[in-house]
C-alpha cells in the first residue's frame, strides 16, 4: 500500500491539461480561464465625475462666496463639448463626462445656485470628486490571471474590460460506472437481497461543483462481459470512475477487467480509512479511478483523489490549503497505520472566537446518513497520538 500522498502525486501526474474553449461571458461563471484576459481600454473610459454638481477649473482652493457663470451642461451619454474657461462652471451629473480643463467638482449641496451662477458655501479642494480616465485599470493591463476559477464580480470585470467571449478550460468529462449484482436504481422496488445505487447521484453532483461533467454510465453485474461492456461505452471520457468491486473478492473484477482490456496498473491499495481499496490505472490518456462501494468510502475517495485530478485537468490555482484548523469538542483515540478521514461538523465554538471541530460519534463506512449530516473531514494522520479536547486538529472542508 501506499500512502496519500504517494497515491496524489501518482493520480496528478496521470491527468493531463484539458483543452481550451471560448465561452460567452454569460456562461462563464465558475469556469477556469485558459489564459489571462487583459483590458482592451481604460477604465473609465475618459474622466467622469463621481458626484452630481458642477464641474470648474481652479488652481487654488476655493471658499466661501467664490463665484462661478453656469454656461452648460454634461449628462451620461452627452458631454459638454465647448472649453471651460475660468470663472466658468457647467453642471455636471454622476458618471458624465468632465470637461478636459476641469479640475473638480464641487457636489451640489456645497454651493447655492440662483440666476445663472452658483455660490460656494464651503472651502473647497482642488482634483475632487472626479474619476480619472484609468484609474480603474488601463488598456493592456492583466485584470484576470489564467488558471483563475472564475466569480461573479470578475466576470463583471471582464465585461467592463469590452470582453463578451472568454478562453477557458474544457470540462473535464467523467463517466461513472457502478458495480453489483444487487444494485437497483432509485425508484425500484427492493427484493429481498437488493440495494439502491445511490452514490452516483451525488458523486455527480460533486463533480459538476469541482468543474467537471458526469455521466452515469449504468450498473455493472459480477461479471466481466457486463463492466466490459460498460468500459468500452467510457473509453472516450477523460476519466472513468468505478464504483465497487474494489476489494479483494472473488466477485471484485473491476480493476481485473481494465487491465485485461489494456489498462496499466498505477497502484491498488492507499493507507486510508476509509477507503483502502482505491486504486488507479491508466490507458493512453484516459485515467480510470476506482472508488471502493461503501458510500462514505467512495465519496471520502473522491475528495481526495478525484476532485483534485479535475483541479489539474482545469489547470485551477486557487491556492488553498491542504487543511484548516479548529479545535476540538471531544478527545480523540490515538491512530492507526493508515490516514483517517472523520466525518466531522465543524462550525463556531458558542463564543464565536474559533471553529470547533467535532467528529461524529458513528463512522461506519456504509452510513450515508452521517456523510450526509457532515461538512467536513478531520484528518487524523498515521500513527497520531491521542488528542484532547480544546486541541487543534486538521480538517478539509466537504461544502
Amino acid at each position: 500500500m501506499i500512502t496519500v500522498e504517494e497515491a496524489l502525486n501518482l493520480i496528478i501526474s496521470a491527468t493531463t491539461l484539458a483543452e481550451k474553449e471560448n465561452v460567452p461571458l454569460d456562461t462563464a461563471y465558475d469556469r477556469v480561464t485558459a489564459t489571462s484576459i487583459s483590458a482592451r481600454f481604460d477604465q473609465p473610459p475618459f474622466s467622469a465625475s463621481a458626484m452630481d454638481g458642477y464641474a470648474i477649473t481652479s488652481n487654488r482652493q476655493l471658499g466661501f462666496g467664490d463665484k462661478f457663470r453656469v454656461v452648460g451642461l454634461s449628462s451620461a451619454g452627452e458631454r459638454f463639448s465647448q472649453k471651460l474657461g475660468a470663472g466658468e462652471a457647467v453642471r455636471i451629473f454622476t458618471g458624465a463626462p468632465v470637461p478636459l480643463e476641469a479640475t473638480n467638482v464641487i457636489i451640489q449641496e456645497d454651493v447655492e445656485a440662483a440666476d445663472g451662477h452658483i455660490v460656494v458655501k464651503s472651502p473647497q479642494t482642488c482634483t475632487k470628486n472626479i474619476r480619472r480616465r484609468g484609474c480603474d485599470f488601463a488598456e493592456g493591463d492583466v485584470i484576470i490571471g489564467d488558471g483563475v476559477r472564475l466569480t461573479g464580480p470578475m466576470l463583471t470585470l471582464a465585461a467592463a474590460a469590452g470582453h463578451s467571449v472568454v478562453s477557458v478550460r474544457k470540462r473535464p468529462r467523467i463517466a461513472l460506472i457502478a458495480n453489483g449484482d444487487e444494485l437497483v436504481l432509485p425508484g425500484k422496488s427492493l427484493g429481498p437481497d437488493e440495494i439502491v445505487c445511490s452514490i452516483p447521484f451525488g458523486l455527480k453532483a460533486m463533480i459538476a461543483n469541482w468543474g467537471g461533467e458526469a455521466d452515469f454510465i449504468g450498473i455493472a453485474k459480477d461479471d466481466k462481459q457486463s463492466i466490459g461492456d460498460l468500459i468500452r461505452k467510457s473509453l472516450r471520457y477523460d476519466i472513468i470512475v468505478t464504483i465497487g468491486g474494489a476489494s479483494v473478492g472473488d466477485r471484485d473484477l473491476m480493476r481485473l477487467t481494465f487491465e485485461e482490456m489494456g489498462f496499466e496498473k498505477v497502484f491498488a491499495k492507499v493507507l486510508v480509512k476509509p477507503g483502502k481499496p482505491v486504486w488507479l490505472s491508466t490507458h493512453g490518456v484516459t485515467v480510470a479511478l476506482g472508488l471502493p462501494g461503501n458510500p462514505a468510502s467512495a465519496l471520502v475517495t473522491a475528495v481526495l483523489f478525484l476532485k483534485p485530478a479535475i483541479e489539474t485537468m482545469l489547470g485551477d490555482k486557487r491556492q488553498m490549503p491542504d487543511s484548516l484548523f479548529a479545535k476540538l469538542t471531544h478527545p480523540l483515540d490515538a491512530n492507526g497505520p493508515r490516514e483517517h478521514y472523520l466525518r466531522a461538523h465543524v462550525g463556531f465554538t458558542p463564543d464565536k472566537k474559533f471553529w470547533a471541530a467535532t467528529a461524529f460519534d458513528r463512522q461506519d463506512s456504509s452510513l450515508t446518513s452521517i456523510m450526509a449530516e457532515a461538512n467536513a473531514l478531520v484528518r487524523r494522520r498515521a500513527g497520531a497520538p491521542a488528542a484532547r479536547k480544546g486541541d487543534l486538529v486538521e480538517y478539509i472542508k466537504l461544502n
